[in-house]
């Protein structure tokens, strides 16, 4: 495996993550990925660490049985970046496709030890990362097993994101008054804006630099505040969030749902710093 990250810790955790998912599948293990932050070089010590791991086929119930013991142990590890791995079980197949995001595959959650059925990472925007900034940690190269998404394909499925998380979240708003929730509510948003406007993917930190200097100044200071709270992720997600900066995220989401239903040429700078 290339040295796919400048942290040596993180690095051993995914090296014993790939040796061991490949002693489990054999044959089937086609490939590892990272994807995120890490693929797209904007990170640090508190990233969530993106990868996919991609099979000949779908996993058997005697692998699904033997990938939890792996997990388990892999969470176990002596380094905190074990606790911070994130991704999913791609078929081949289903990667390849297009038409495929909304499946569910098999997947571990940011901070979790057990693989849940989840559509997470089955989206397009995880297939246009893994094509054109997919670091391989072992297999072909990303674009042996991804296609080139179409970027009005990949503006569309970021906009339906932005309206259809937005409206679960105001609709119940108790279930993310979080301080982990109310940070990643912000800074995705930021991201999905970003994202929306430049039809690529980038990052949470690029999203949020973007913001702080296209949006109205208003929001700097909120969006400060979530960059601040991203450390200790397994703490935040217990405390609730702070009730000024939770009412002004909510205040937020309706404010990038209401910029992201103009024509792109209404994106403009002017036009965002003047729409409150």
């Amino acid at each position: 495996m290339m040295v796919p990250t400048p942290f040596p810790e993180l690095n051993d955790v995914l090296q014993q993550l790939v040796s061991s998912v490949q002693a489990v599948l054999g044959e089937t293990f086609i490939g590892a990925y990272l994807q995120g932050s890490f693929a797209v070089g904007d990170f640090d010590q508190h990233s969530d660490v993106d990868f996919i791991i991609v099979l000949a086929g779908e996993l058997l119930e005697e692998q699904v049985a033997a990938l939890q013991v792996m997990h388990e142990r892999i969470y176990n590890l002596d380094s905190e970046w074990a606790r911070h791995l994130e991704g999913s079980y791609f078929p081949a197949g289903v990667l390849r496709r297009l038409d495929q995001p909304g499946r569910q595959l098999w997947y571990l959650d940011n901070g979790s030890r057990a693989l849940i059925l989840s559509d997470h990472c089955n989206t397009l925007v995880v297939r246009s990362t893994v094509w054109e900034h997919g670091i391989t940690l072992a297999g072909p190269s990303p674009q042996a097993l991804v296609d080139p998404v179409p970027v009005e394909d990949l503006r569309a499925e970021i906009l339906a994101t932005i309206h259809d998380w937005g409206q679960q979240i105001l609709a119940d708003p108790d279930r993310f008054n979080r301080r982990f929730w109310q940070s990643f509510i912000v800074l995705s948003y930021c991201r999905m804006l970003h994202d929306l406007r430049l039809g690529r993917v980038g990052s949470k930190r690029a999203g949020a630099e973007w913001a702080k200097a296209t949006l109205d100044p208003s929001w700097a200071g909120l969006i400060d505040r979530t960059w601040a709270g991203r450390p200790n992720p397994a703490l935040s997600v217990r405390q609730p969030a702070d009730p000024d900066d939770f009412e002004r995220t909510l205040a937020f989401v309706r404010y990038v749902m209401e910029m992201s239903r103009q024509p792109r040429p209404g994106l403009s700078e002017a036009t965002i710093k003047n729409t409150d």
